[in-house]
Protein backbone atom coordinates (compact mmCIF):
# COMPACT_ATOMS: atom_id res chain seq x y z
CA UNK A 1 0.00 0.00 0.00
CA UNK A 2 1.29 3.47 -0.74
CA UNK A 3 1.24 5.96 1.80
CA UNK A 4 1.30 9.44 0.72
CA UNK A 5 4.16 11.60 2.17
CA UNK A 6 2.93 14.15 3.06
CA UNK A 7 5.81 15.58 5.18
CA UNK A 8 7.82 16.54 2.18
CA UNK A 9 5.67 19.35 1.55
CA UNK A 10 6.70 21.09 5.27
CA UNK A 11 10.81 20.93 4.10
CA UNK A 12 12.53 24.00 3.87
CA UNK A 13 15.57 25.02 2.28
CA UNK A 14 17.13 27.89 0.51
CA UNK A 15 19.43 27.58 -2.19
CA UNK A 16 18.75 24.11 -3.48
CA UNK A 17 16.60 22.46 -5.88
CA UNK A 18 13.92 19.85 -5.09
CA UNK A 19 12.66 17.35 -7.10
CA UNK A 20 10.98 14.10 -6.84
CA UNK A 21 11.61 10.76 -8.71
CA UNK A 22 9.31 7.71 -8.90
CA UNK A 23 9.55 4.52 -10.24
CA UNK A 24 7.19 2.03 -9.31
CA UNK A 25 7.92 1.22 -5.32
CA UNK A 26 11.09 4.09 -4.82
CA UNK A 27 9.95 7.35 -4.77
CA UNK A 28 12.90 9.71 -3.79
CA UNK A 29 12.84 12.95 -3.20
CA UNK A 30 16.34 14.94 -4.11
CA UNK A 31 17.48 18.42 -3.72
CA UNK A 32 20.91 19.28 -5.58
CA UNK A 33 21.97 23.02 -6.68
CA UNK A 34 20.07 21.98 -10.40
CA UNK A 35 17.04 20.60 -11.70
CA UNK A 36 18.98 16.78 -12.26
CA UNK A 37 15.83 15.19 -12.52
CA UNK A 38 16.51 13.12 -15.97
CA UNK A 39 20.52 11.75 -14.65
CA UNK A 40 18.31 10.73 -11.13
CA UNK A 41 15.95 8.98 -13.50
CA UNK A 42 18.15 6.96 -15.30
CA UNK A 43 20.04 6.41 -12.25
CA UNK A 44 16.75 4.65 -10.45
CA UNK A 45 15.84 3.17 -13.45
CA UNK A 46 19.54 1.39 -13.95
CA UNK A 47 20.04 0.15 -10.08
CA UNK A 48 16.29 -0.98 -9.89
CA UNK A 49 16.74 -2.97 -13.17
CA UNK A 50 19.71 -5.11 -11.89
CA UNK A 51 17.86 -5.53 -8.37
CA UNK A 52 15.06 -7.17 -10.43
CA UNK A 53 17.23 -9.20 -12.45
CA UNK A 54 18.96 -10.43 -9.82
CA UNK A 55 15.59 -11.15 -8.14
CA UNK A 56 15.02 -12.94 -11.01
CA UNK A 57 17.50 -15.52 -11.12
CA UNK A 58 17.79 -15.26 -6.81
CA UNK A 59 14.17 -14.98 -5.57
CA UNK A 60 14.93 -15.77 -2.06
CA UNK A 61 16.70 -12.09 -2.03
CA UNK A 62 13.75 -10.78 -2.39
CA UNK A 63 12.20 -12.76 0.19
CA UNK A 64 14.42 -13.67 2.87
CA UNK A 65 14.18 -12.02 6.25
CA UNK A 66 17.79 -13.70 7.12
CA UNK A 67 21.52 -12.61 6.12
CA UNK A 68 22.12 -14.33 2.52
CA UNK A 69 25.25 -14.93 0.64
CA UNK A 70 25.96 -13.56 -2.71
CA UNK A 71 28.59 -14.54 -5.47
CA UNK A 72 31.13 -11.89 -6.62
CA UNK A 73 29.84 -12.14 -9.93
CA UNK A 74 26.81 -10.38 -8.61
CA UNK A 75 25.95 -6.88 -9.22
CA UNK A 76 27.85 -4.24 -6.65
CA UNK A 77 25.06 -2.69 -4.84
CA UNK A 78 23.36 -6.15 -4.29
CA UNK A 79 26.90 -7.31 -2.78
CA UNK A 80 26.90 -3.85 -0.56
CA UNK A 81 23.05 -5.04 0.41
CA UNK A 82 24.19 -8.70 1.25
CA UNK A 83 27.39 -7.56 3.21
CA UNK A 84 25.65 -4.75 5.10
CA UNK A 85 22.64 -6.86 6.05
CA UNK A 86 24.60 -9.90 7.02
CA UNK A 87 26.68 -7.53 9.44
CA UNK A 88 23.69 -7.05 11.63
CA UNK A 89 21.33 -10.58 10.47
CA UNK A 90 18.51 -9.19 8.79
CA UNK A 91 17.72 -10.05 5.26
CA UNK A 92 19.16 -8.23 2.57
CA UNK A 93 15.99 -5.88 1.08
CA UNK A 94 15.99 -4.15 4.48
CA UNK A 95 18.81 -2.22 3.08
CA UNK A 96 17.37 -1.58 -0.27
CA UNK A 97 15.72 2.20 0.40
CA UNK A 98 19.66 3.33 1.77
CA UNK A 99 20.65 1.70 -1.43
CA UNK A 100 19.55 2.96 -3.91
CA UNK A 101 19.32 6.40 -2.39
CA UNK A 102 23.48 6.36 -1.80
CA UNK A 103 24.17 4.63 -5.50
CA UNK A 104 21.88 7.05 -6.76
CA UNK A 105 23.74 10.12 -4.77
CA UNK A 106 26.91 9.04 -5.23
CA UNK A 107 26.59 9.61 -9.32
CA UNK A 108 24.82 12.69 -8.41
CA UNK A 109 27.55 13.99 -6.99
CA UNK A 110 29.29 14.54 -9.85
CA UNK A 111 26.89 16.87 -10.93
CA UNK A 112 26.18 18.79 -7.77
CA UNK A 113 28.19 19.36 -5.07
CA UNK A 114 25.23 18.73 -2.62
CA UNK A 115 23.21 15.97 -2.44
CA UNK A 116 20.20 15.36 -0.56
CA UNK A 117 18.21 11.96 -1.38
CA UNK A 118 14.90 10.91 1.40
CA UNK A 119 13.41 7.59 0.32
CA UNK A 120 10.88 7.04 2.72
CA UNK A 121 12.96 8.15 6.07
CA UNK A 122 16.11 7.10 4.61
CA UNK A 123 18.41 9.86 4.16
CA UNK A 124 21.66 10.22 2.23
CA UNK A 125 22.93 13.44 2.63
CA UNK A 126 26.33 15.20 1.44
CA UNK A 127 26.29 19.18 2.20
CA UNK A 128 28.52 22.01 2.50
CA UNK A 129 26.58 23.32 5.49
CA UNK A 130 24.96 22.47 9.01
CA UNK A 131 21.98 20.78 8.58
CA UNK A 132 18.73 20.37 11.46
CA UNK A 133 16.94 17.22 10.83
CA UNK A 134 13.88 16.87 12.52
CA UNK A 135 12.35 13.59 13.93
CA UNK A 136 9.32 12.34 13.52
CA UNK A 137 8.12 9.45 16.01
CA UNK A 138 4.67 8.87 15.15
CA UNK A 139 2.03 9.54 18.53
CA UNK A 140 5.36 9.25 20.14
CA UNK A 141 5.42 12.92 22.05
CA UNK A 142 8.90 14.10 21.40
CA UNK A 143 7.44 14.23 17.94
CA UNK A 144 8.60 17.83 16.28
CA UNK A 145 10.24 18.38 19.16
CA UNK A 146 13.61 17.58 18.65
CA UNK A 147 15.95 18.17 15.97
CA UNK A 148 19.69 16.36 14.75
CA UNK A 149 22.13 18.68 13.84
CA UNK A 150 24.36 17.34 11.09
CA UNK A 151 28.03 19.28 10.32
CA UNK A 152 28.68 19.41 6.56
CA UNK A 153 31.72 18.26 7.34
CA UNK A 154 30.50 15.03 9.01
CA UNK A 155 28.38 13.93 5.29
CA UNK A 156 28.15 12.46 2.86
CA UNK A 157 26.03 10.54 5.88
CA UNK A 158 23.55 8.36 5.89
CA UNK A 159 20.22 8.85 8.49
CA UNK A 160 17.93 5.93 8.47
CA UNK A 161 15.19 5.47 10.22
CA UNK A 162 12.70 2.52 11.26
CA UNK A 163 9.82 1.77 12.94
CA UNK A 164 7.41 -0.33 14.59
CA UNK A 165 4.38 2.15 14.55
CA UNK A 166 5.05 4.55 11.36
CA UNK A 167 4.30 3.13 7.72
CA UNK A 168 4.19 -0.37 6.58
CA UNK A 169 8.01 -1.61 5.88
CA UNK A 170 8.48 -4.92 8.74
CA UNK A 171 9.76 -4.75 12.00
CA UNK A 172 9.49 -7.27 14.49
CA UNK A 173 9.06 -4.37 17.20
CA UNK A 174 7.49 -1.57 18.54
CA UNK A 175 9.76 1.59 18.27
CA UNK A 176 8.25 4.66 17.26
CA UNK A 177 11.76 5.38 16.13
CA UNK A 178 14.90 4.06 15.55
CA UNK A 179 17.46 6.62 13.67
CA UNK A 180 20.52 5.33 12.89
CA UNK A 181 23.65 7.63 11.77
CA UNK A 182 26.37 6.06 9.74
CA UNK A 183 29.00 6.70 6.44
CA UNK A 184 26.90 4.12 4.71
CA UNK A 185 23.17 4.63 4.22
CA UNK A 186 23.05 1.08 3.06
CA UNK A 187 24.97 -0.09 6.62
CA UNK A 188 22.50 2.68 8.08
CA UNK A 189 19.40 1.31 7.30
CA UNK A 190 20.27 -2.51 8.14
CA UNK A 191 21.21 -1.49 11.59
CA UNK A 192 18.24 0.52 12.52
CA UNK A 193 16.11 -2.63 10.92
CA UNK A 194 17.90 -4.61 13.55
CA UNK A 195 17.63 -2.76 16.39
CA UNK A 196 13.81 -2.04 16.10
CA UNK A 197 13.35 -5.34 15.78
CA UNK A 198 14.42 -5.37 19.38
CA UNK A 199 12.54 -2.81 21.11
CA UNK A 200 8.92 -3.77 22.15
CA UNK A 201 8.85 -1.22 25.34
CA UNK A 202 10.39 1.41 26.66
CA UNK A 203 12.65 -1.09 28.59
CA UNK A 204 13.99 -2.01 25.22
CA UNK A 205 15.72 1.10 25.06
CA UNK A 206 19.08 -0.45 26.63
CA UNK A 207 19.15 -3.70 24.59
CA UNK A 208 19.09 -1.37 21.09
CA UNK A 209 21.98 0.64 22.40
CA UNK A 210 24.15 -2.48 23.16
CA UNK A 211 23.72 -3.49 19.98
CA UNK A 212 24.35 -0.03 17.83
CA UNK A 213 27.44 -0.52 19.96
CA UNK A 214 29.03 -3.51 18.88
CA UNK A 215 27.85 -2.77 15.11
CA UNK A 216 31.63 -1.34 13.59
CA UNK A 217 30.79 1.83 11.46
CA UNK A 218 27.82 3.25 12.90
CA UNK A 219 28.11 7.04 13.92
CA UNK A 220 25.35 7.21 16.33
CA UNK A 221 21.75 6.06 17.12
CA UNK A 222 18.59 7.72 18.80
CA UNK A 223 15.87 5.17 19.51
CA UNK A 224 12.41 6.75 20.65
CA UNK A 225 9.42 4.69 22.31
CA UNK A 226 6.82 6.44 23.71
CA UNK A 227 8.02 9.26 26.16
CA UNK A 228 11.43 7.63 26.47
CA UNK A 229 14.48 8.05 24.49
CA UNK A 230 18.28 6.72 24.15
CA UNK A 231 20.88 8.00 22.91
CA UNK A 232 24.34 6.24 21.96
CA UNK A 233 27.69 8.32 19.74
CA UNK A 234 27.59 11.48 18.04
CA UNK A 235 24.74 12.65 18.24
CA UNK A 236 23.42 16.25 18.49
CA UNK A 237 20.49 17.21 19.90
CA UNK A 238 18.45 20.48 19.74
CA UNK A 239 15.06 21.60 20.50
CA UNK A 240 12.79 22.88 17.11
CA UNK A 241 10.52 25.23 17.35
CA UNK A 242 6.49 25.28 17.74
CA UNK A 243 6.52 25.89 13.90
CA UNK A 244 8.92 22.88 13.34
CA UNK A 245 6.27 20.19 14.74
CA UNK A 246 5.23 17.00 12.25
CA UNK A 247 8.41 17.63 10.19
CA UNK A 248 9.93 14.02 9.12
CA UNK A 249 13.05 15.51 8.13
CA UNK A 250 13.07 19.48 8.33
CA UNK A 251 15.99 20.71 6.98
CA UNK A 252 17.51 23.87 7.16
Amino acid sequence: MYEPRTYRHWVKDKGLISFNVAVKETDLYIRASSNLHRKAYKLVLKYRRMLEEYIKRNPAFLTSLEPLTVGEDAPRIVQEMAGSTSRVGVGPMASVAGAIAEFVGNELLAFSPEIIIENGGDIFLKSLRNRMIGIYAGKSPLTGRIGLEISGEETPLGICTSSGTVGHSLSYGKADAVIVLSPSTILADAAATAIGNLIVQPSDIPNGIELAKGIDGLRGVIIIKDDRMGLWGEVKLSQISESGHGNLNKME
